[in-house]
Formats: C-alpha cells, structure tokens, sequence
C-alpha cells in the first residue's frame, strides 16, 4: 500500500470543489441549454453504438484493458512531458486496448475537453470520459466531445445525484463506468442500477493504494454486472488472478504512461497475461 496525502487532506472533496467551479465558469461561457442545443443537433449514435464501451468490455476472447491517457497525477506528478492524447491513443489502440479512458480534469490531472475530442477522432476503440462529474453539463459535454461512455464516481455523489446522472447519460447514449471504493459504495451502486461497476484500489481521499481490495469486493459484485479493477495493476499476474476471480476488465494508467512506447508496454503485458491464462488453463486440464 501507498502512503496517502502527507497532510490527511481529503483530497476526492478538494478536486470535486474545484470541478464544481470549473462547470460554472463553462456554463456562464455556453449555458446548459445552449451546449444541450448543440448536443442535440449532432448526428444521431449509430443503431449499434450506445453500449459499444460495455460490449468491449464483456468479450472473452481476450484481456480487455481500458488503457489511460493521463498526462499527470496527483500522487506522482507529470508522468510524461511530452503528452500527445490522440498520438498515446492510437498507439494504445494498436498495442491491443478495449478501450481508451481519456483524463479530462484539468487542475490535477492536466487533462482537457480537446484531448477527448482529439483522441475520439483518432481511435476506433470505445473512449472513456474519466472526470468527476458532479453536473449534467460535463455529460452533455462528454456527448459533444464523442465520448462513448463517462465515470460516475459513488464518492463524489449522493445517491439521488448518481441515479439522475446515470439515467442522463443513458438517455444521451453514454454507458456508464460506476467507481466505487468499499462494499457500502458497491451497494450504492447496485442500487443505482449500475451494470458497469469499477472497482478503484486506489482511495481518492489519500491516495493509498491496496489492489486486495479487488480481491474482497468481487465476492460482493452482482453476477450480471460486468466488473472492471481499476489502479495499481502493473503486472500480468494482476490481470490473470483477478480475471480468474470474475473481472471483465482493467482500467490502467500510469502503467504505461511512463514507458517510452506506450503501445508496446500494453501489447507486451497482454501476450503475457495470455500466456499465464493459457498455462493456467493447461495445468486444470491436466
């Protein structure tokens, strides 16, 4: 486990503030109705595109990781100075991603509206909107931006809000990745209806990072719901073991981030979780 915040400031409260006054400066620029006017006005989703994120995560025939473009992280500072979204997520994408989560919070994680948009231009894969949304307009947002699906954070909501912004969303074509940090947040989530639930190792309030946490929650995780482990995972034994465990899915980030070559790092650790999937398997037949 990491060590949290140096000064036991909760940093999930911090971030969603400055969010909170980062969507009124946006809306006094464009208001809502303005922005839901220009959402409605784009092309309508294609018959098989809303679901397309969850679809990705659900296949079987491969390791599905939602691979991060971050350019920054609180606990670790910049992670790679010489940031390119839309160049990272088309190496990510062609190394063997599911899907590509695209950070878009700016004060923290020097992340923008255009890198999503750059990088949904560059990229057939799903695309996540990774933000902390508190507001409908960050969901309009992420529409206008292309996004095919946003995260919902049960932390930073209360539970009236996460249910409206969830069924925002779908009605705006966006599947939902729900993240949850402990099993009174999983129930939350369920209870929302969420079918997309992430489980986060890393605690947003300390920044401590303890991946057995994907190992206690998934006993709890409804069967029909596809669970994704997000934070901490470095290496292909992480993926085999928590797939084996009922994991669809991996969100990771700074894992790649900080290689010289992205694209190469994911396709790498993909062969070997095969590999280990592989001779896994081979050891239970025998």
């Amino acid at each position: 486990m990491t060590a949290g915040t140096a000064d036991g400031a909760d940093l999930l409260k911090t971030i969603v503030a400055a969010t909170r006054r980062i969507v009124d400066v946006r809306t006094a620029r464009e208001p809502l109705r303005e922005l839901a006017a220009r959402a409605e006005r784009l092309p309508p989703r294609p018959p098989l595109h809303p679901g397309r994120f969850r679809a990705a995560l659900e296949r079987r025939d491969r390791v599905n990781v939602i691979a991060e473009c971050k350019r920054r992280s609180p606990s670790r500072g910049v992670l790679r100075a010489d940031y390119d979204a839309s160049a990272i997520a088309r190496a990510l994408s062609a190394g063997g991603a599911a899907a590509v989560s695209v950070l878009t919070e700016p004060t923290f994680f020097d992340g923008s509206l255009d890198d999503l948009a750059r990088v949904v231009a560059a990229v057939d894969v799903p695309v996540l909107r990774k933000d902390f949304v508190v507001s409908e307009y960050q969901l309009l947002e992420a529409r206008v931006a292309g996004a095919d699906a946003v995260l919902l954070i049960v932390a930073a909501l209360s539970p009236s809000d996460l249910r409206a912004l969830a069924a925002r969303a779908a009605a705006l074509g966006l599947d939902v990745l729900v993240e949850v940090h402990d099993a009174d947040e999983l129930r939350t989530a369920t209870d929302a209806g969420a079918t997309i639930i992430g489980v986060n190792n890393r605690n947003l309030r300390t920044l401590a990072v303890d991946v057995a946490l994907s190992e206690e929650l998934i006993a709890h995780m409804p069967k029909d719901v596809v669970a994704v482990s997000e934070s901490g995972l470095r290496m292909a034994d992480d993926l085999t073991r928590l797939r084996g465990l009922g994991y669809s899915a991996f969100l990771m980030g700074e894992r790649f981030m900080t290689e010289a070559d992205p694209g190469a790092a994911l396709q790498a650790l993909l062969r070997q979780a095969l590999t280990a999937q592989d001779t896994k398997d081979t050891k239970v037949r025998i």
